[in-house]
């Protein structure tokens, strides 16, 4: 990319909503951890940089400080809460913890005028914004003046214009502050002077070159789960390097309704791109058999995978890269940003690299997308509606649909519920309005009534979640008269269900899975 922003990430559970915004900005960004920074402010350009927030205290000795090489490349910085408070600390100002903590929403009182709030937040005006801090800044360093404060925080927006260096103790990046996009895109915008040339027009030129660069006259295999994700990976190395890419569909059993045939159709009818389908389900599901733990589930799908890709590379001849429809969230979600030891929340099946006995490399040409950029660059490739709008599937399928053990009967029941709660949706037209809508068959049974027998059979719950990227999500508040409709004809139409209930958690706490 031509712009470049760099987000220090100390931790924040939402540094990628910081990422989102400068690009819906129209600028390019990436996650680099802080004790990382300096390296890759050597190693590549950047044009501004955002210091995000984290859980630690910038009042304690031995916590994570941004690179010296930060304040000193003399690019615009916006530190955004932990960032301020590090950016005071580390040009002299004073940050100390106080009883007077802030979280959740907050009044800020705008105080002076600057770029920063620029036809979002007048002078003299009070506005919402979310808060997540107990230090707060005490004196400003030199050069710095007060922007804005709240009840909390007497600094919580400073500003040194003249080194274009702004903080803000509140977080512009999520949705309970309204218009903290706009601000994030002022300050990328107007204060950082960048033009915003992040398209998926400019991006699919330019991974295009990048595919061609890094394979050269080597050959490609694709493996295909039927998502959107590999699908639009392998359309666009395709049209990189056309037969040079072979892409594998495996069957691992653990498919939605219909979705094999859906995928051949596409790939070979529409595309016409060499496809190999593999009918791997019953080598699946006796690996799976008696396995509970949603862990060891993804783990042991993901080697065979690995394992299925290997066996039909060796029938293909030589083969020199393995291609892959990672996303960033998917890299996030597994890599600590500290480089150290982590809570892994769940594995991805896509991530991590390859045994060292495949001897190919790997191509992740979606490798810096979110799941809304990727939509985007599939229309931008001819991809139809219908496809490049379906809702998320997971790698491993519904093995991770069905909490505790897998069996061919429960997949069967589950299929058939999933695919009635999704024609219901369509039908209620609210599909494109949903982020993901999904069926889950508990391992609980219950005693039910149908006519004058007694019933002992499964529960089915009913997930559907709004997001914009799958970081955060909330439930989709559907009418009972929806609900009452879909449960009626799973309970009907769908032997072995007896019970439907409707999952109401929000991400976080939860996951929008359930393993």
């Amino acid at each position: 990319m031509t712009e470049r922003v760099l987000i220090v990430d100390f931790g924040s559970q939402v540094t990628q909503l910081i990422a989102r915004r400068v690009r819906e900005a129209g600028v390019y960004s990436e996650i680099v951890p802080f004790d990382k920074a300096e390296a890759d402010l050597k190693e590549k350009s950047a044009a501004a940089i955002i210091l995000s927030g984290g859980p630690a205290s910038v009042a304690e000795s031995d916590t994570p400080r941004a690179p010296q090489a930060v304040f000193e490349a003399g690019l615009p910085v916006l530190g955004i809460c932990y960032g301020e408070q590090a950016m005071v600390a580390q040009l002299g100002g004073t940050v100390e913890p106080h009883n007077s903590k802030e979280f959740g929403r907050a009044d800020l009182e705008v105080v002076e005028s600057t770029p920063l709030f620029d036809g979002v937040w007048p002078k003299g005006e009070t506005h919402p914004v979310w808060m997540s801090h107990g230090d707060r800044v005490t004196k400003l360093p030199d050069g710095f003046k007060t922007i804005a404060v709240s009840h909390g925080a007497p600094f919580a927006a400073i500003a040194n214009e003249e080194r274009k260096m702004y903080g803000v103790q509140f977080h512009p990046e999520v949705v309970h502050t309204p218009r903290g996009a706009e601000i994030i895109g002022n300050f990328v915008r107007n204060i950082a002077g960048l033009e915003g040339d992040w398209t998926m027009a400019h991006f699919k030129d330019v991974e295009i070159a990048k595919i061609r660069d890094q394979v050269g006259g080597g050959k490609v295999i694709c493996g295909l789960s039927g998502g959107v994700d590999s699908s639009v990976a392998a359309i666009l190395i395709h049209e990189a390097i056309g037969d040079q890419l072979a892409c594998i569909f495996v069957d691992h059993g653990l498919l939605r309704q219909d979705e094999r045939a859906q995928v051949e159709n596409l790939f070979r009818e529409t595309y016409n791109i060499p496809l190999v389908v593999v009918d791997a389900s019953e080598r699946f599901l006796a690996a799976l058999k008696d396995i509970d733990d949603p862990e060891q589930k993804r783990k042991i799908i993901g080697k065979l995978f690995i394992d299925v890709f290997d066996e039909e590379a060796k029938k293909l001849g030589e083969v020199d890269f393995l291609a892959q429809g990672t996303l960033y969230p998917d890299v996030i979600e597994s890599v600590s940003f500290s480089g150290g030891p982590s809570v892994t929340i769940k594995s991805h099946h896509n991530v991590g690299g390859l045994p060292e006995r495949m001897r190919m490399k790997l191509v992740e040409p979606l490798r810096e997308l979110f799941k809304d950029e990727v939509r985007a660059l599939g229309r931008e490739l001819g991809l139809p509606d219908a496809f490049v709008d379906r809702h998320p599937f997971p790698g491993p399928g519904l093995a991770i649909r069905i909490p505790g053990a897998v069996s061919e009967d429960k997949l069967a029941i589950l299929r058939q519920a999933d695919a009635i709660y999704l024609d219901e949706i369509r039908a209620a037209g609210l599909y494109d309005t949903i982020w993901q809508a999904f069926a889950v068959l508990l391992p609980v049974r219950t005693v039910g009534v149908m006519g004058d027998a007694r019933t002992y059979d499964y529960v089915c719950a009913l997930r559907a979640v709004t997001s914009t990227d799958g970081m955060t999500a909330d439930y989709y508040d559907f009418s009972h008269d929806f609900l009452g409709r879909a449960a009626r004809r799973i309970i009907n139409e769908v032997r072995g269900i007896n019970r439907v209930v409707y999952d109401i958690t929000s991400k976080p706490p939860g996951t929008i899975e359930w393993e």
